[in-house]
């Protein structure tokens, strides 16, 4: 089958999406070209105005363009843009992963329904090829797991932290200065990131779509020194984890929790903005995948792979939720997690199974015992509020 010429119109013209620009027009052999360009604001750009346009519509409706490349933040807007794309007949790359998490079976219904291709390799670790691997090599139903630290940012946060000896508020100040992290940094250090990174993941490793309200996520906002010490005092780094387990009977179990790691563990020694992901099978035992999981180079390469592959008319094929036994996803298992908080009224809210060690102190406490997920799953929004850490310690789920 012959290349296929991209005329593509582009939204977005940030870092990620000029580093885009500029490669493509230094690359004729990927027979591909940015037509226009849609943006929000009328200031003064390195390109000619008449690339530049401010309404969607006048590229979504202009049947020149055949490919949308989306790299805009606002995941409403990216709904309507890529959503209408599709009903167009217009091919997509997308690496707003927020958008695709909410929407994932909607959009891949659009994409079957118009014939066309959506690929968001950008939306999942930046310059890492998890989902291309996860469709092609990993095509099977040997797959036991696939983990990693999905976020640059806190994990940033974490590597300064047990790295440098820096306070939590002093590793943020210095990510937000350097632009790991945004000005309101919830999306990251809550795990809302790594949520719907798993979420995409989660569908290109077992065929499932699971909504992200439904998925325990807790992040790093509430570390304190306590747990900072009780970590190096064993010997373990804290970092922002994100698993999918296959478990028997064609269950699925995922979660996003900060987990107690050991030196012998592949994410260990993943340090400042990096990310890592450990894929777990039957035959093939681990095999782990290292890379810039953020940023503009690291984005822009995943997005620039996507736009080859497009041109070679390549597609997500979706094998695991077409080709192979349906998995579902199981809550009701069991998981250790240290529990630390201060005023004893809080564990009215966590109902442990079992508690295998206990410390109460002058100031702190903690637990460390096995709770259900779907409980708490149940108070996962009011879990950020309470005066708590809750973190993993890397037992494997009980069901």
């Amino acid at each position: 089958m012959a290349r296929q010429k991209l005329n593509i119109g582009l939204f977005g013209f940030g870092v990620v999406g000029k580093g885009l620009y500029d490669v493509l027009e230094k690359s004729p052999a990927l027979d591909s070209k940015v037509s226009k360009i849609c943006v929000k604001q009328k200031i003064k750009r390195s390109l000619p105005d008449e690339m530049f346009c401010y309404d969607p519509d006048d590229i979504l409706e202009d049947g020149g363009i055949n490919t949308i490349v989306e790299l805009i933040d606002n995941s409403d807007d990216a709904y309507y843009i890529v959503k209408k794309a599709l009903q167009k007949g217009k091919n997509v790359v997308s690496a707003n992963k927020k958008m695709l998490a909410e929407n994932l079976s909607e959009m891949v219904a659009l994409a079957k329904e118009n014939d066309v291709s959506l690929l968001y390799e950008a939306s999942a670790c930046g310059s890492i090829p998890v989902i291309r691997n996860l469709e092609e090599y990993y095509d099977n139903d040997l797959l036991l797991s696939v983990t990693g630290i999905l976020n640059g940012s806190s994990n940033y946060i974490l590597s300064k932290i047990f790295d440098n000896n820096e306070s939590y508020s002093d590793a943020l100040k210095k990510a937000q200065e350097l632009g790991f992290a945004e000005s309101n940094p919830t999306f990251d250090v809550d795990g809302f990131d790594s949520l719907f990174k798993l979420i995409i993941l989660t569908m290109h490793s077992f065929g499932v779509v699971v909504s992200p309200d439904d998925v325990l996520n807790y992040g790093i906002s509430n570390i304190s020194e306590f747990d900072i010490n009780y970590a190096r005092e064993k010997g373990y780094k804290i970092k922002l984890v994100a698993q999918v387990e296959r478990l028997r009977d064609n269950k699925i179990a995922l979660f996003v929790l900060p987990r107690f790691v050991t030196r012998d563990k592949y994410i260990y020694n993943v340090e400042d903005e990096f990310n890592g992901v450990v894929i777990k099978g039957v035959a093939y035992d681990k095999q782990f995948m290292f890379g810039k999981g953020a940023g503009g180079h690291p984005t822009g390469s995943a997005v620039l792979s996507d736009i080859t592959a497009l041109g070679h008319h390549y597609r997500y094929e979706y094998k695991k939720a077409n080709y192979f036994e349906g998995f579902t996803y199981f809550k009701e298992g069991t998981i250790e997690v240290y529990l630390r908080y201060s005023n004893s009224d809080v564990l009215k809210n966590f109902d442990f199974k079992s508690v295998s060690e206990e410390y109460h102190g002058p100031k702190f406490n903690y637990k460390i015992g096995f709770m259900r997920l779907d409980k708490l799953i149940a108070i996962k929004e009011k879990l950020r509020s309470l005066d708590v850490f809750l973190a993993a310690t890397g037992k494997a789920l009980n069901y």
